[in-house]
């Protein structure tokens, strides 16, 4: 039996996992942000939240298996009490993530696990706030945060707030953790770093000329086991570093493909395969669990 389930009053959600198709940092604000444009792929597999109401108006969190974030750092926890305090809620909940993203690896996990306990605290706490108030607050914990609220494949711009919905082709990707996990304000500090890259459009993007990220060559440079691992990627197809973590992935046209690349991996790598999806399937779940209260 679940150690979550449904007689003892919990409920399991997707917290789907991204890659960016490329990355690119075309200027810098005044406040030290940077202007980003990139593409969001939503992924099929990811982490599970587990929720549990309270009435006592305490948020607690339990965990499965320590991944080694304070809880006060826990972004599933402060995306509790933000909407908490911002709908002014008094119920509270018990929060616990099956964690399969690594940490550190630019799949987004923190960001999409705060995005899955706002969008389902909104529904359970019956907070009632619209998406736009919900990715407003996404954003205040991170700026990959409103792409898995809104739930669908995206082109981003701004700091990665600004998004246009995109159909992407079908498509399947292996995924592989090299390990290296480096703070992202160091990554931006870099000097080598690209700052200035001339802005694009979607049609270039589409029309492939869009390749890379800005972060590949640093990261390369620092972290020779991710200039190694990318390096053996590449004879399967185009092999990318996601985010501004350690994770990389290579594209194919089908699972299979991507199953076939995996086994020639070095078992010293984490690694999974996962088909791209254009709709995350977080909104589905919701959308399935409305229903059903209405009947």
């Amino acid at each position: 039996m679940s150690a979550y389930s449904e007689s003892d009053g919990w409920s399991t959600w997707s917290a789907p996992a991204k890659i960016n198709l490329f990355l690119r940092i075309t200027g810098q604000r005044n406040d030290g942000y940077h202007f980003l444009q990139t593409v969001f792929q939503l992924l099929d597999w990811g982490d599970s939240l587990h929720v549990r109401m309270r009435d006592d108006g305490r948020v607690v969190r339990l965990i499965e298996n320590d991944y080694g974030v304070e809880e006060s750092d826990d972004l599933t926890v402060r995306a509790a009490k933000l909407l908490q305090e911002r709908a002014k809620i008094r119920r509270g909940a018990e929060l616990s993530v099956t964690k399969r993203i690594p940490l550190g690896g630019g799949f987004g996990g923190g960001s999409s696990d705060a995005a899955t306990t706002l969008l389902v605290l909104n529904r359970l706490w019956k907070a009632n706030l619209d998406i736009d108030s919900l990715a407003q607050l996404g954003l205040s914990l991170g700026a990959d945060v409103p792409v898995f609220i809104r739930g669908h494949s995206a082109w981003a711009e701004g700091v990665g707030e600004k998004l246009t919905p995109m159909d992407l082709p079908q498509a399947a990707y292996l995924l592989v953790d090299s390990g290296v996990s480096v703070p992202t304000r160091e990554l931006f500090q870099n000097l080598e770093l690209t700052r200035n890259a001339a802005p694009v459009t979607i049609a270039d993007f589409v029309s492939g000329t869009v390749l890379g990220n800005a972060f590949e060559p640093v990261l390369r440079a620092r972290e020779k086991t991710v200039d190694r691992l990318l390096e053996f990627l590449s004879q399967f197809g185009t092999a990318c570093l996601t985010g501004t973590g350690g994770g990389c992935f290579v594209g194919f046209k089908a699972l299979a493909e991507a199953q076939a690349a995996q086994q020639c991996l070095s078992p010293e790598f984490k690694s999974w395969v996962a088909n791209g999806v254009n709709r995350s399937v977080l909104l589905t779940q919701l959308e399935c669990w409305t229903e059903k209260r209405d009947l």
